[in-house]
């Protein structure tokens, strides 16, 4: 079951020649999930080929304009594509004036529904095969950090343990492995007789922008991928500070302490060409550590 990442936008605050601003969006079963839409996002959905008429729901960390001021555009852009699915966005405390003032002032009558949503930290959201944990990182301003987790699958089939049992290959190996019981010659066979126990889906965290937080540690926890903002080395440290954001050396305490598979660094200050820096700090900390480059696509695997 495909679960692909690809980053939109990986630059911290403004554009840069091969950076966006903050944006990267989940493919899930088919269906595209955004998590923040930074200025021009739509332009680079377009050029990764993307597609918009499965983005159903948009999740926005934080209203600094480098993380949501695309946001309109592709509203507008699906508008006048002919859109009539509804479509969900959600986001911090002022989202849903955000979107009622844009609305208003751009005289705009979308041609399909419009939902928005205001998370707190706590708050879940349910979708086909999955769930979005929102939690409150340690921003300047309300921001949001999120875990998309993919629900819990079946255990494995003991297809030899099954046969043995006097079940025939077909429909009721399929009931067992969906937890059903099936009979045969008049006895009850239990799918924990023949289904191992259920193995956990896939996690996915992104953290928004914040300084180093043990919230974000909570919600990161045996995550396959943490996604974390890196905007500064250490001898900017001060810095970092100042405007609440997390150095590349922090980052990768964060993923050591949340036991993460894998670390991929995100928000990148201008001042860093290729990032090789972030990832040499990076790297004191957590060994499977890479940068976020704009286009950059993966795939998540079963862990097992």
């Amino acid at each position: 079951m495909v679960l692909r990442i690809t980053f939109l936008g990986t630059s911290g605050t403004i554009p840069t020649v091969n950076r966006n601003p903050s944006a990267i969006l989940i493919n899930f079963k088919g269906e595209r999930i955004l998590f923040d839409c930074g200025e021009g996002t739509q332009r680079q959905m377009m050029k990764a080929k993307t597609g918009f008429r499965k983005l159903n729901r948009i999740f926005i960390t934080h209203f600094h304009t480098d993380h949501y001021l695309g946001l309109f555009g592709l509203l507008e852009t699906m508008s006048l594509q002919d859109r009539s699915e509804a479509i969900h966005i959600f986001g911090p405390e002022g989202i849903s004036e955000l979107i009622h003032v844009f609305r208003r002032l751009g005289y705009t009558n979308m041609g399909y529904p419009i939902h928005v949503h205001e998370l707190k930290e706590g708050d879940t959201v349910e979708g086909d095969g999955y769930k979005v944990i929102c939690c409150r990182a340690e921003h300047n301003i309300p921001c949001n950090a999120y875990a998309f987790i993919e629900n819990d699958r079946p255990g494995k089939f003991n297809r030899k343990k099954a046969e043995k049992l006097g079940i025939p290959p077909g429909p009721l190996f399929k009931k067992l492995q969906m937890g059903e019981p099936v009979e045969i010659n008049g006895k009850i066979i239990h799918p924990e007789e023949v289904v191992g126990n259920r193995r956990r889906g896939r996690k996915v965290v992104y953290s928004g922008d914040t300084r180093p937080s043990q919230k974000i540690v909570e919600l990161a926890k045996d995550a396959d991928l943490l996604i974390h903002e890196a905007c500064f080395t250490e001898d900017l440290k001060e810095w970092a500070v100042e405007t609440y954001h997390s150095t590349a050396k922090e980052a990768g305490e964060i993923a050591r302490r949340s036991k993460v598979k894998r670390l991929i660094l995100t928000h990148i200050s201008p001042r860093y060409d290729n990032g090789e820096a972030l990832i040499i700090e990076a790297e004191k900390e957590f060994s499977n550590v890479d940068i976020a480059s704009d286009f950059m696509t993966i795939e998540i695997q079963y862990p097992d």
